[in-house]
């Protein structure tokens, strides 16, 4: 990561300049007004990584210049959440005179939550044994008396050692409801929070005279199908990878919601299976029917590539699509398509990383009139 200029009165700037590019990029289609949804100045990522650097008895956090290649000291982080940068310095601290933790110690991973769980991940390389356990068991009881509610993963090549739990729990306010998620280390989850909630809220609001069901595509934790739920009658949503799955499984029991059903396959299968080109083992395992289901809507949250041009063309089919792309540039080419039969109808901007160029958006489709 480049070092990040985290200056609050640079902000509304550099969003002013971000709301001016997107909305030329996409001039093009004939898009409504953006809307603009802003994250905290600082303190609003809820993970961070950190390489370790040795120095002596020194101990310190340390990133790279993405430009220049140099290292630089990072003490504190203020992109990072509140509670990393209170645990930051204690957790160094801690950790600097003893030698079953800081040996060979070469990363430090955090993940936080708006609900004030903290889960830590320390990468060594070096095997890890029961003295190792035992200390990180000490270090762990010593924060939590320090106030901090606290879980610990220690890793090594073909080796992963975790302290009660891997995940942190989180709870996001949408319009007033809280919804419960479980977010496992290393599996993808929104890293800014608070606007993480908004883009929660505005696709709820997009949704919110929807008919029949909700068909969802790359739906991770079901972050977005838990909250979808209320505007459907049935939500059927996809996944492929399986901590996410599984995640998305507990996230449907914490949340007490019966009408979202999760499926682990990729968009491409999906494809496969709702054109009857394959038959799936797992679709009966799981005694889905998926010409019972009367989706009229379609929502899509792929990766950086975008969705590939069969994918594209099977979402064509949907009378609505909403679309939240973490690349402005495939998503352009994957409304170059969509646009053959749709209209934009809803356009947003969600800036979950402030001060860099990356941007985040979101689109409401509608089928054109015949």
């Amino acid at each position: 990561m480049a070092t990040l200029d985290v200056n609050p009165q640079h902000y509304q700037q550099q969003l002013a300049e971000k709301t001016e590019r997107l909305t030329q990029m996409f001039a093009q289609y004939s898009v409504p007004e953006l809307e603009v949804f802003e994250s905290p100045e600082q303190h609003y990522r809820m993970r961070a990584e950190f390489r370790i650097w040795h120095e002596g008895e020194d101990l310190y956090y340390i990133m790279f210049n993405q430009e220049t290649r140099e290292k630089y000291r990072v003490d504190q982080f203020p992109a990072a959440s509140r509670l990393i940068n209170d645990l930051m310095p204690l957790l160094i601290d801690a950790m600097k005179d003893n030698d079953a933790l800081r040996r060979k110690l070469f990363q430090v991973d955090f993940l936080s939550t708006l609900s004030g769980e903290i889960l830590v991940s320390l990468l060594y390389h070096r095997q890890l044994d029961d003295a190792w356990i035992e200390q990180a068991k000490t270090l762990k009881q010593r924060l939590n008396d320090e106030g901090f509610n606290l879980n610990i993963i220690g890793r090594a090549r073909k080796m992963k050692i975790v302290l009660d739990r891997d995940y942190v729990i989180e709870k996001l306010d949408v319009n007033g409801q809280a919804y419960t998620y479980q977010q496992v280390e290393n599996s993808f989850t929104q890293p800014n929070g608070k606007v993480a909630e908004k883009m929660l809220e505005w696709a709820v609001d997009c949704t919110q005279d929807s008919q029949g069901d909700l068909l969802e595509l790359y739906c991770g934790n079901g972050n977005f199908s838990l909250a979808l739920a209320q505007n459907f009658d049935r939500v059927l949503a996809t996944e492929l990878a399986k901590p996410s799955v599984q995640s998305a499984q507990y996230n449907i029991a914490a949340n007490e919601i019966d009408n979202v059903q999760i499926l682990r396959l990729s968009a491409e299968e999906f494809t496969e299976a709702i054109e009857g080109k394959r038959e799936f083992r797992r679709l009966k395992d799981a005694g889905v029917d998926l010409q019972s289901y009367n989706c009229n809507t379609i929502f899509v949250d792929p990766p950086r590539a975008g969705m590939d041009i069969d994918t594209c063309k099977m979402v064509q089919g949907y009378e609505r699509i909403m679309y939240i792309s973490c690349n402005p540039e495939t998503l352009k080419e994957n409304l170059d398509v969509l646009c053959e039969t749709h209209n934009i109808t809803r356009f947003a901007l969600f800036d979950q990383f402030p001060y860099t160029h990356h941007m985040e958006a979101g689109v409401l489709l509608e089928r054109k009139a015949d």
